[in-house]
């Protein structure tokens, strides 16, 4: 317990400037140093995910990974958070002084530029920070509906079939030459313009989609959304199955590269941002006190289904931008994509992260994420993995790891280093 109690007391202490310029020189040192140092450590390469993939392929190595991400990243985060503290609690204390808005692009810029080195270093890497982000959008749209509401969900695969397909439809119609849709209606060069409006068209649709699973859903009480939403998801996965103008079961192909990192991360950003700012308006409390106690919020004159409509459509369309994003970042689907495996993924993402969270659902759907990929060599044993994972979770914290926190972006940017004086008048 004095271990830990010293390592809260040190780190307490570091702002998150100081964190996020800890990462950065980081992941500088292993984009400059990364194959010598592999090298000598007898790494095949630079390790993908801080080598838990050689780690579980190769159980030898298991040494030179640990050494390897103690002098990339333990040593180098833990000298500039610790040895600069009261550097950057100085920087932190000038953010503060600083718009908020200003303060909070300085810190997302330094932190895209970390996630684009580190990301330069294989294509891989690109990929596997892509769809992590695409899955902090799923999960934090889930739990509008599953946390703030308090209802049981299984119906965002199908929300996010719907974007993927009608965003890759719209794309591929307006702007590629392709053998479903045949020559492209609009010039190419258009197309990373006018994408922003065919992921909102995607989640548009997928609003209105919602409407089919909300409509009967909430004119009853208890399980009954949980069955109809999970009846909703394989409906629409039979649909497109049966429609060879989107492909069929073979799927659809050749979407444009339109979904580079920094579109995702914009996107991620904006969801977020989006997101917190509704539930933690007037509409999101009231959601709350419809999610407490529904009859007591129909007397304090709440219109419970409004709210609870407008929150289902909501969390649907965010789905079904993710979906849209999805596609064109792998730039293929098939509808077995969007399954039960996809639903169980983004469950477990949500309640492992904490309910009525945004931290939760952020530390949720990347913890989920690189376990996941961490344990592809083990295919299916993965899934025995995760679940049992999930389990001791939902035993020893029932809402999850971070449940029921508000997302208070100036705390999180301010110093963790005040002036004793402050605020003494």
């Amino acid at each position: 317990m004095k271990i830990i109690d010293t390592f809260k007391k040190i780190f307490s202490k570091i702002p998150t400037t100081g964190w996020l310029l800890g990462i950065f020189v980081a992941v500088v040192l292993e984009y400059y140093l990364g194959d010598i140092i592999s090298y000598y450590l007898y790494l095949p390469k630079i390790p993908a995910i801080f080598g838990t993939l050689i780690m579980f392929k190769k159980p030898l190595m298991i040494p030179s990974v640990i050494a390897y991400d103690f002098i990339i990243y333990i040593l180098p985060i833990f000298i500039v958070g610790k040895f600069f503290a009261p550097l950057t609690n100085n920087l932190a204390l000038m953010f503060e002084k600083m718009p908020l808005w200003i303060s909070t692009i300085l810190h997302l810029c330094l932190l895209y530029g970390a996630m684009h080195i580190w990301a330069e270093i294989s294509d891989y890497r690109v990929l596997i920070l892509k769809l992590t982000m695409i899955s902090i959008i799923l999960t934090i749209s889930i739990n509008i509906i599953n946390g703030y509401q308090g209802e049981f969900s299984c119906s965002h695969p199908g929300f996010m079939a719907l974007g993927a397909y009608s965003s890759s439809t719209l794309t591929l119609l307006l702007f590629t030459n392709d053998k479903l849709f045949g020559t492209a209606l609009l010039p190419s060069f258009l197309g990373p313009w006018l994408f922003p409006v065919t992921l909102i068209f995607g989640g548009i649709v997928a609003a209105i989609g919602s409407l089919i699973v909300a409509i009967p859903s909430f004119r009853t009480r208890g399980d009954y959304l949980a069955i109809i939403s999970l009846a909703f998801m394989f409906i629409v996965k039979s649909a497109i199955e049966n429609l060879e103008i989107l492909g069929g079961p073979r799927g659809m192909s050749s979407q444009p590269d339109y979904a580079s990192l920094p579109v995702v991360f914009c996107w991620m950003v904006m969801a977020i941002w989006i997101i917190h700012n509704f539930v933690t308006s007037i509409m999101g409390k009231a959601l709350n006190a419809v999610r407490d106690n529904e009859p007591a919020a129909d007397s304090m004159t709440v219109n419970t289904r409004k709210t609870k409509m407008t929150a289902f459509m909501f969390g649907a369309f965010w789905a079904g931008i993710a979906g849209g994003l999805f596609a064109h970042v792998l730039r293929y689907i098939n509808p077995g994509t969007f399954g039960i495996q996809k639903l169980a993924e983004i469950l477990a993402m949500v309640y492992f992260g904490g309910l009525n969270s945004i931290y939760g659902s952020i530390v949720g759907a990347v913890s989920i994420s690189l376990l996941g990929e961490a344990l592809r060599p083990f295919e299916l044993f993965k899934w025995i993995v995760i679940p049992l994972i999930l389990i001791i979770i939902m035993i020893v914290r029932p809402y999850g790891l971070i449940s029921f926190k508000e997302l208070n972006i100036k705390k999180l940017l301010g110093s963790r280093d005040k002036p004793k004086n402050q605020g003494v008048k």
